[in-house]
């Protein structure tokens, strides 16, 4: 399997990591670290050294319960720092974690690679478009409801089998917008009870029915501390084991914090197959 990353073909036959890079004051676990451009750059240096091969650029939580930001504050927030991030890293491939067709539409002119959009395109009706036009990767997210209320009481009669109809149906919308290469992400705490989300980890393997590359973002979330009455900081551990089990149920693409860990637990599990 491969992704035509706007004219480099990126091979999944071995899974790749995308370093997550927020830039914004309020994630829920480096909220405020990386949000100026010097520390930008600081940060991405270290992900693309330890073995990323995307780096996902975020400047509006989606964190449950986050309020949403205007369009022009994501702008003010995203763009100077982005536009230096291409200077000094001209040949990585960057993501943007984006719900908006406008920011989509300028990070892409500017040189973006892939278009990250939390929503599945509910948020805007445009992005999937604009996406088509630029010939850009697309990962499309599973979720149910906006940030702010999307862990109010969640409720599924089968959660993978409603999950993957969604994304069928969204799959299908996106191919027809002229989007060639859609990356499927189930959404994992995007609107699921902890148990939901266990469900559809569990159920990984079937979502390879889809046809496209499954991302995997798990890391550092609540279905993880929670679940083990920890904290974000003390869940590396749990977040390990459970991208070894996603790889083995076929994620091609680990979305994480800590791109060391999630790199070596691909290379070992390389070395087992």
């Amino acid at each position: 399997m491969t992704l035509n990353c706007r004219g480099k073909l990126v091979d999944l036959k071995i899974p790749k990591i995308m370093g997550i890079l927020n830039i914004t004051p309020d994630s829920f676990y480096d909220g405020g670290k990386y949000n100026s451009i010097e520390k930008s750059i600081k940060q991405c240096e270290k992900l693309i050294v330890e073995g990323s091969t995307f780096i996902d650029v975020g400047a509006v939580s989606t964190k449950p319960g986050a309020s949403q930001l205007s369009l022009e504050t994501e702008r003010k927030r995203l763009l100077p720092v982005f536009e230096s991030l291409l200077k000094f890293f001209p040949k990585c491939m960057f993501s943007i974690d984006t719900f908006r067709h406008e920011i989509a539409e300028e990070t892409l002119k500017m040189g973006a690679t892939i278009i990250n959009d939390v929503s599945g395109g509910d948020f805007s009706k445009k992005m999937y478009n604009i996406v088509g036009k630029f010939d850009s990767p697309y990962v499309l997210t599973h979720r149910k409801g906006k940030s702010k209320i999307m862990q109010n009481n969640p409720k599924y009669i089968d959660v993978t089998t409603e999950v993957h109809f969604e994304l069928l149906k969204k799959l299908n919308m996106a191919k027809e917008s002229g989007i060639n290469d859609v990356i499927i992400d189930v959404g994992f705490g995007f609107g699921k009870t902890i148990q939901d989300n266990y469900k559809l980890l569990k159920n990984l393997d079937l979502f390879q029915s889809l046809n496209c590359a499954v991302l995997t973002g798990i890391s550092r979330k609540s279905m993880i501390w929670k679940y083990l009455n920890t904290s974000p900081e003390k869940s590396l551990n749990g977040t390990t084991f459970l991208h070894a089990f996603a790889l083995q149920n076929g994620s091609k693409i680990l979305r994480v914090h800590d791109v060391k860990n999630a790199k070596e637990c691909i290379d070992l599990l390389q070395a087992l197959s």
